[in-house]
Parts: structure tokens; C-alpha cells; sequence
């Protein structure tokens, strides 16, 4: 397994491991807290009163301070990571349609699921691009997932270096 140079073994698949049409079921979760949406509300200089106060949440029609879209999207990726381009990736080239059907509060958990629509060599042969469409869900008691996020993320991927294991 490829490492890293502090020794920790890169989880992520090279260009010619993603196969057009499947789907991987992220195992990582995350329930989003209070200070997760403040922070990143914070760090983004996003003051919108619909994050923030809880007493002008109150009065829309959530009832309650929504956790930021941007938050959640950027969640749903992070948790993609491990089984998608965790040490191989070149770099991120795009988000694209990205949608928020339902919202998502403080104390939800949520989980994603990254399906492969495309892929293609560069021109040069060296590297990669994929493209998933990324799903988040937020878990829910009766097991009827509810989707919050979902987008298509567009990565240049390494190709497999020569002579390395699959």
C-alpha cells in the first residue's frame, strides 16, 4: 500500500480504480454540533442570522438555526476522502450542481455516498479526471435516510504508479 512520507498508508484510488457506475457507501459519520456551524461560520465571515441567532431562526419557517449549506457540502466531502483520493489526488478541478433539499440542525448526524458518473485520461496520458456525484444524508431513527446535499466533484487523479501493487 502507497504511504505518505510520515508513514501513514494512503487509502484513496488511483485513476484506473474507479469504474464508471459504482457507488461507495462512505463509512465515516458525523453529528454536526453547535460549535461546528459557528466556527465555520466564523471562518467564512458567513453572519447570516439564519445560522447564527437563534431568536430570528425562530421566526422562518425552520424554526430553528439551519447549519450552513457550505458546512455541509464541504462535510460530505471530507467524509469521501479515505475511499476516493486520499493520497492521490492532483487536485479538486470542480463542484457542480450543487443542491440542498432539506436542511439540515444542530445535533444531526450525517453520511455520504460518492457514485462515479465519468472518467477520462488526460490528454497527455498522465493522469486522470472522475467525476462522483456526491449524495449527504442525515440519518434519521426509522432508517429512511433524508438527502440534505448532493453535487458532482470533479478530481484529476493519479494514474497507478508503474510496478505498484492494486
Amino acid at each position: 500500500m502507497p504511504r505518505r512520507a510520515d508513514g501513514r498508508a494512503m487509502t484513496g484510488r488511483y485513476y484506473e480504480e474507479f469504474t464508471v457506475g459504482e457507488t461507495i457507501e462512505h463509512a465515516r459519520r458525523r453529528t454536526v454540533s453547535e460549535a461546528d456551524n459557528q466556527r465555520f461560520c466564523d471562518m467564512t465571515m458567513n453572519q447570516q442570522p439564519l445560522h447564527l441567532d437563534a431568536d430570528f431562526a425562530e421566526g422562518t419557517q425552520f424554526g430553528e438555526r439551519l447549519v450552513n449549506g457550505l458546512y455541509t457540502m464541504s462535510l460530505a466531502v471530507g467524509v469521501s476522502i479515505p475511499e476516493t483520493t486520499d493520497g492521490t489526488i492532483v487536485a479538486n478541478l470542480s463542484y457542480d450542481d450543487v443542491e440542498h433539499p432539506n436542511p439540515v440542525f444542530h445535533g444531526d448526524t450525517l453520511r455520504a455516498r460518492s457514485t462515479v458518473t465519468d472518467k477520462r485520461e488526460t490528454s497527455d496520458g498522465d493522469r486522470g479526471v472522475v467525476t462522483m456525484h456526491v449524495e449527504a444524508f442525515k440519518l434519521v431513527a426509522d432508517g429512511d435516510d433524508v438527502l440534505v446535499c448532493e453535487f458532482d466533484r470533479t478530481a484529476l487523479s493519479k494514474k497507478r504508479p508503474d510496478g505498484a501493487e492494486s
